[in-house]
């Protein structure tokens, strides 16, 4: 089995340096931010070394976040009830995508089928808490954790559409979203709690 090199220093900090200037430039101009543009701010002649495509490089940028993101799922399902747990982690997530030009096209695409390997971790922290929530009898036995991420993609669609930035209107439709979803839930119940509780 042929052995992997391991990377050169001046080729790692050309990796590190693409990837700064990327965030950058994702956040700025959102997953349409020019490549070459990109290689020039970096100092690197090239990025199609590393990268060789603008989904590989959107992946690379933004894996830290993910992985942040997903672990967030563990913290709060440690201090809340499962329902609760999975509201909480949802509203984190829209307001992230709401916020982070380029991870709401990142995610989508992890969730639509075909999608990149780093959207592995937050689709695994997904099923883990919405398992959890059916299993507390806060969500519907039916639901798909894939089917939870599509929507709560289409949640922060509407409040791109809506001209949202600081997650008040996201955090309405999630609230509206979540009562569909929620096992026997009347309006104006949160996940976790049953008909008939305050």
């Amino acid at each position: 089995m042929a052995q992997v090199r391991p990377m050169r220093a001046d080729a790692r900090r050309n990796r590190e340096r693409l990837l700064a200037v990327a965030a950058e430039a994702f956040a700025e101009h959102g997953e349409g931010a020019s490549l070459d543009d990109i290689a020039r701010r970096a100092g690197v002649g090239t990025l199609y070394r590393h990268f060789p495509t603008r989904q590989a490089l959107l992946e690379a940028a933004y894996l830290e976040r993910l992985e942040a993101i997903a672990a967030r799922a563990d913290v709060i399902a440690a201090a809340r009830p499962p329902g609760a747990a999975l509201m909480a982690w949802l509203d984190e997530l829209a307001v992230g995508m709401l916020q982070v030009r380029g991870l709401k096209a990142l995610l989508g695409t992890a969730v639509t089928g075909g999608g990149p390997a780093c959207g592995d971790c937050v689709s695994g922290a997904a099923t883990r808490l919405v398992r959890a929530a059916q299993e507390a009898g806060a969500l519907r036995a039916d639901v798909e954790p894939v089917e939870v991420l599509r929507l709560l993609h289409g949640v922060v669609t509407a409040a791109e559409a809506a001209d949202e930035v600081d997650g008040t209107a996201v955090r309405r439709y999630l609230s509206l979203l979540m009562e569909g979803l929620g096992q026997g839930l009347g309006p104006g119940q949160g996940l976790g709690q049953r008909p008939g509780q305050v």
